[in-house]
């Protein structure tokens, strides 16, 4: 797997769409995976304080120096999520990157996942893929993708704090 933008595209990613003004009724209802994608020559400039939600009243801002220490330099994705069916079967991509979004913009969360993203200034440059997948796929497919990104950068991508394990802990 290549972890660039022809690379995703040939894994199935699609989509390709900028966060700034994100059409989430273009974006598949099903399960599947999506990734949050930095434009070409993009450098990080962190803000001191999120722009994302509180989640149990807790900040959800990073120090500088964790940050800094979680940049990927010349990696091109910044963070690869999932989104299931959820325990009703209603969720799945576009309700997940709307939450993801909102939460870019202060609501507040159901979870805080990736939300380094959203210490970036120009985050809105950033773009969103996403790929559908069965939802007894994705817990695989997730942790896949990290390793596989962790094989070849040293680490997980920027926003990805902690690493997806498949159901057998590996």
């Amino acid at each position: 797997m290549q972890f660039t933008r022809k690379g995703l595209k040939a894994d199935g990613f699609t989509g390709f769409r900028p966060v700034r003004g994100l059409e989430t009724m273009r974006i598949p209802q099903g399960t599947g995976l999506f990734a949050v994608v930095a434009p070409q020559g993009f450098q990080p400039r962190f803000l001191n304080k999120s722009t994302a939600g509180t989640f149990k009243k807790k900040d959800p801002t990073l120090p500088e120096a964790a940050l800094t220490a979680e940049w990927v330099e010349d990696a091109v994705v910044l963070y690869v999520g999932k989104a299931g069916p959820g325990s009703k079967g209603n969720r799945g991509l576009r309700r997940q990157i709307q939450e993801f979004v909102d939460f870019g913009q202060g609501k507040p969360p159901g979870h805080w996942d990736g939300r380094a993203i959203w210490q970036l200034a120009d985050a809105g440059s950033l773009s969103i893929a996403w790929k559908e997948l069965a939802p007894e796929q994705l817990g695989d497919a997730e942790a896949g993708y990290h390793a596989a990104f962790l094989a070849e950068f040293g680490k997980l991508p920027f926003a990805n704090l902690v690493q997806a394990r498949t159901k057998t802990g590996r």
